[in-house]
């Protein structure tokens, strides 16, 4: 892919009740200048990089922590990843994981933004001394 071009993945949380359908639709009334795919997952978004930046700020308004998005190493249709053209699918276990764990990131984020991110940081542990681990340990011996 050349330093002008980016394509990102747009990935809609499992909690959000938005479809890839209208996530395209959405992008597509964005900019017009970008090829968009749609995915089982969210799409595909690719065009410049200044055009993607500016669809994926655009997204994050519209929805702000329901669709993530992550750079993507090779343009769409390209014939080492396209199923099409029997590519391989390396990836697609990290992204599933990633997909799995979006739920709660977007309660951790829609909790901050609801002013309940209290966080209180855990009191500083210290390392036991050996005598008392030694003791512990013959205790349940």
């Amino acid at each position: 892919m050349s330093e002008q071009r980016e394509t990102r993945i747009l990935m809609i949380s499992p909690d959000s009740k938005l479809t890839p359908d209208q996530l395209v639709r959405a992008v597509h009334a964005m900019v017009p200048e970008i090829s968009i795919k749609e995915t089982c997952y969210g799409c595909l978004v690719e065009g410049t990089r200044e055009t993607v930046k500016k669809v994926v700020e655009q997204v994050r308004q519209i929805y702000r922590n329901e669709v993530f998005s992550k750079r993507r190493g090779y343009p769409q249709g390209d014939p080492r990843r396209c199923r099409a053209q029997h590519g391989t699918r390396p990836g697609f276990t990290q992204l599933e994981a990633e997909w799995e764990c979006l739920p709660l990131i977007q309660y951790a984020l829609n909790e901050i933004d609801a002013g309940n991110g209290a966080y209180e940081v855990p009191a500083e542990k210290k390392p036991i001394p050996v005598k008392e681990m030694k003791d512990i340990c013959e205790a349940y011996r």
